[in-house]
C-alpha cells in the first residue's frame, strides 16, 4: 500500500513545510499517513533529492531564529516520506498509487507550475504509459485512471503555489483541458463534485537547502486553508489555520512580507550589490531599512486601514520585521530576485490599482517609481504594449 498523501514538487520549501507538518503530527497519531514525493521536472537538483529520499527514511530540517524574542535553534528529523519517485521513470507507479490509495495531493511546482505544455494533446488518452510534460496534465490524466476505475471515489486537492485562489484556479485549468479533449461529461463532474479544489496559503521562509536532502528554516510557518465542503485534511497541526476568510491572509502575506522581500530585492538589482547580499544585511542598512519602513507605514498601511485590518496589519509588520532580522538565515536577495517582473507584477501593482479603485488619498512615490522602473503600467499592462 502507498502513502495515502501525493506531493508534486521536492523543493526544499515543501520539505520544510507540508512534509514536516505530516511529520509531527504523524507523531502525535493526527496525520492520515506518510507522504510520497513526486519530481515533475527534469532538474538535477531535483533529482538527487528524489534520490536522497530513496534511500534514506528521515532527513534534517534546522530551525532557526526567533519567535516572540527567543531564540529557537534546532534540528528536526522529518519522518513522513515514504516514497520517491520520478514522473519519467515511475509514472506507472504512480499511476497505480493515486488510483488505489492517494486521498490528498499536494503540490508547489513553481511560479510556472500552471502552464500548459503544447505537446500534451488528446492523443495521451491512447496509451497509459505515455508521460505528460505539464503538471496540470499529469493531474488530469492521473485522476482520469481514478475516476475510470473508482468513479466515486475523489480526493482533495491542496496547491501551494503563491496563485491567487490556487484551488479554484488549478480546478478550472483542468476541467477546461477535459473539456479540450472531448471526455466524458460524467468526467467533468467528478472533478467538479466528487474531486475537493482548496484554496490555499503557504507561508514560510526556508533560506537553504542542506545536502543532500533537507532544509534550513526559520520559526515562524502558516498553512491558511480555506473550508471546503467535503475536504479531507492531511493532518491536524497548531500551524494551520482553517478559515473563511482567507484573502485576509493572503493580502497580508503579499502586501506586507512579499512586497517587502520584492523590495529589498529590486533596490539590490537597482543598485548592482554583491551577489552573496542577504535579507538580514540590507534590513542592518539604515538607509535601505528607513526606505523599507516608509513604504509599508505611508504606501501600504493606509489600504489596510480603509479595508477595516490596520492593526492586524501593524502587528503582520512587527512579525515580519522580526523575520526579515533573522540573524541565523542567510536569505539572499538573488534569490529572491528570480522571476523579479512577475513578481513586482503580482505583489504590488493589485496594491497600487486597489489605491486608484478605493480612491485613497495615499500617493505611493516609492511604489510607482519601482513599477515605473519594471516597465509596468498601474493597471498591470506593460508601458511598451500601451
Amino acid at each position: 500500500m502507498s502513502a495515502p498523501i501525493l506531493q508534486f514538487g521536492t523543493s526544499r520549501f515543501l520539505l520544510a513545510h507540508v512534509a514536516l507538518f505530516v511529520s509531527e503530527a504523524l507523531e502525535r497519531g493526527e496525520a492520515m499517513g506518510g507522504i510520497s514525493v513526486v519530481q515533475t521536472t527534469s532538474n538535477p537538483s531535483s533529482r538527487a533529492r528524489i534520490d536522497a529520499l530513496s534511500h534514506a527514511d528521515h532527513y534534517p530540517v534546522h530551525i532557526r531564529g526567533r519567535d516572540g524574542g527567543e531564540v529557537v535553534d534546532r534540528v528536526i528529523e522529518c519522518r513522513a516520506v515514504r516514497d520517491a519517485w520520478a514522473t519519467d521513470t515511475d509514472w506507472a507507479v504512480i499511476r497505480r498509487a493515486v488510483i488505489e490509495d492517494v486521498r490528498v495531493i499536494v503540490s508547489n511546482t513553481s511560479d510556472s507550475g500552471y502552464q500548459l505544455d503544447e505537446r500534451d494533446t488528446a492523443d495521451l488518452l491512447s496509451n497509459d504509459a505515455l508521460v505528460p510534460h505539464s503538471y496540470p496534465a499529469k493531474l488530469l490524466m492521473l485522476l482520469i485512471a481514478r475516476w475510470r476505475e473508482r468513479p466515486q471515489h475523489g480526493v482533495s486537492i491542496y496547491p501551494c503555489e503563491l496563485v491567487e485562489r490556487n484551488g479554484d484556479t488549478l480546478r478550472d485549468i483542468v476541467v477546461g483541458m477535459a473539456r479540450q479533449w472531448l471526455l466524458p461529461e460524467s468526467f467533468i463532474i467528478y472533478l467538479q463534485e466528487h474531486c475537493v479544489w482548496v484554496n490555499s496559503l503557504v507561508d514560510r521562509i526556508v533560506s537553504a537547502p542542506i545536502h543532500p536532502v533537507g532544509a534550513v528554516a526559520e520559526p515562524y510557518a502558516l498553512w491558511a486553508i480555506e473550508r471546503r465542503e467535503g475536504m479531507e485534511l492531511p493532518c491536524t497541526h497548531e500551524q494551520i489555520v482553517l478559515t473563511n476568510d482567507l484573502q485576509r491572509y493572503a493580502q497580508l502575506k503579499l502586501y506586507l512580507l512579499n512586497l517587502g522581500h520584492t523590495w529589498l530585492a529590486d533596490q539590490w538589482l537597482s543598485e548592482n550589490r554583491t551577489s552573496e547580499q542577504t535579507v538580514l544585511q540590507a534590513m542592518n542598512a539604515t538607509r535601505v531599512r528607513d526606505d523599507l519602513e516608509m513604504v509599508w507605514h505611508d504606501e501600504v498601511l493606509p489600504v489596510f486601514g480603509a479595508m477595516g485590518l490596520q492593526s492586524e496589519a501593524e502587528a503582520y509588520i512587527d512579525s515580519v520585521r522580526e523575520r526579515f532580522l533573522n540573524p541565523f538565515l542567510a536569505h539572499r536577495l538573488a534569490d529572491i530576485a528570480v522571476n523579479h517582473r512577475e513578481k513586482v507584477r503580482r505583489r504590488i501593482v493589485p496594491l497600487v490599482e486597489m489605491v486608484d479603485s478605493l480612491s485613497l488619498p495615499v500617493v505611493q512615490p516609492q511604489l510607482r517609481k519601482l513599477l515605473m522602473a519594471n516597465g509596468l503600467q498601474f493597471d498591470g499592462k506593460d508601458i511598451a504594449a500601451s
